[in-house]
């Protein structure tokens, strides 16, 4: 078995996820009492957060890269960053290290292949939603055309999950508000729904909305476990 690195803390609410995903997984693949080989390199949230707010991707790519290297002088074989927003850093990370790195958006993409939808909404934090870098790897790679929500709708979503799901409040009024997003969307299209953002399977699953859901965190747990075991 293969040590997975992770790169955690944005927010630790949903790296505790992945940890507990990734560990089920390997009991379910291997059974007894096995469990995952991996490495967490923690950061602090309130130190990302204050850079990202600053539009400083100079002092994030520095903080995500050293992390990377971090775990692979730990003996990693593998890298994940528990987090959508920050694989704005990912090229960084990637020029950094010597080991593989994981991307989100890759292993998302093959499983929304794996369903035979072309056509997605995506949500996340405003960079996410905003910026090109989930959004290209989507179409790039495998076709598959990205739609967002209005601006009114992302103010809504950034907003819910920097003041409410990284610090673990589940608020039924905001399960609404995106599960309404996210219905209708498909007025305009949409055959599936991202949620590009760790924190989001928190709030919203798939019995929650009338099209498929693809969680990130699981997808990219999952995939980093199939690596580890293969």
């Amino acid at each position: 078995m293969k040590k997975i690195g992770l790169i955690g803390g944005m927010s630790w609410e949903s790296s505790q996820v992945y940890y507990k995903i990734i560990n089920e997984k390997v009991r379910e693949k291997l059974g007894g009492f096995h469990s995952s080989k991996c490495i967490l390199e923690s950061v602090d949230f309130a130190e990302i957060e204050k850079l990202q707010y600053r539009n400083d991707w100079t002092g994030l790519n520095k903080i995500m890269s050293e992390s990377a290297k971090n775990l692979e002088n730990a003996k990693a074989d593998i890298i994940i960053l528990c987090t959508n927003t920050m694989h704005l850093c990912s090229d960084e990370i990637i020029k950094n290290i010597n080991i593989p790195f994981l991307h989100i958006a890759e292993a998302t993409g093959e499983k929304i292949v794996e369903k035979g939808i072309d056509k997605v909404l995506l949500l996340g934090t405003k960079f996410t939603m905003e910026k090109e870098f989930f959004k290209n790897t989507l179409y790039n790679n495998f076709g598959i055309e990205v739609i967002i929500p209005n601006k009114d709708d992302r103010e809504t979503i950034h907003k819910v999950i920097y003041e409410e799901l990284v610090h673990g409040k589940l608020l039924h009024q905001s399960k609404e508000k995106f599960s309404k997003i996210i219905n209708d969307s498909i007025k305009i299209g949409a055959a599936g729904v991202i949620l590009g953002c760790t924190e989001i399977p928190l709030l919203i699953q798939n019995k929650d909305v009338d099209i498929p859901v693809f969680d990130t965190t699981r997808i990219h747990a999952e995939s980093a476990v199939e690596f580890a075991l293969n």
